[in-house]
């Protein structure tokens, strides 16, 4: 259960700041939040991570659709502890999810977060990050 209130919780919020950063910024508009080390940049990037594989949206939502697929037929083997490897499969899950709507809605992903030495990346990216950490950790510790 954890696991999709996580996804239901990113999905949100990824979803609540692109609305935000469409509405209240120009398409390429850049903002300081810590010059020259944070900005609000907003793009929409095409592809991947880093731009590859551009207008390849079937490619994108077909891993999305797999992933679920596989979420659907193994969700009772999900161990309840360690709690971590739970939220790791939401925050992934909710990242994907968050990317897919984008991609379906726009033909591409909303990105604003710029660390200025980094591509531009949104919240779905790092919940998909942080959770793909948290399920190599998980099976880096347990067999």
């Amino acid at each position: 259960m954890i696991t999709v209130v996580v996804a239901f919780f990113i999905v949100i919020f990824d979803q609540l700041t692109k609305y935000l950063i469409q509405n209240f910024m120009q398409y390429g508009q850049t903002v300081p939040v810590i010059p020259d080390v944070f900005h609000l940049t907003y793009i929409i990037n095409r592809g991947a991570a880093f731009g590859i594989l551009p207008h390849k949206d079937w490619f994108f939502l077909s891993i999305v659709f797999i992933l679920f697929c596989i979420f659907v037929i193994y969700r009772k083997r999900i161990p309840i502890k360690p709690i971590y490897f739970s939220i790791g499969i939401g925050l992934l899950l909710g990242g994907a999810f968050g990317n897919a709507i984008d991609r379906v809605r726009i033909s591409g992903v909303v990105d604003f977060l710029d660390l200025r030495i980094w591509p531009i990346f949104n919240v779905a990216d790092v919940a998909i990050c942080i959770g793909v950490m948290f399920i190599v950790y998980y099976f880096w510790r347990h067999n």
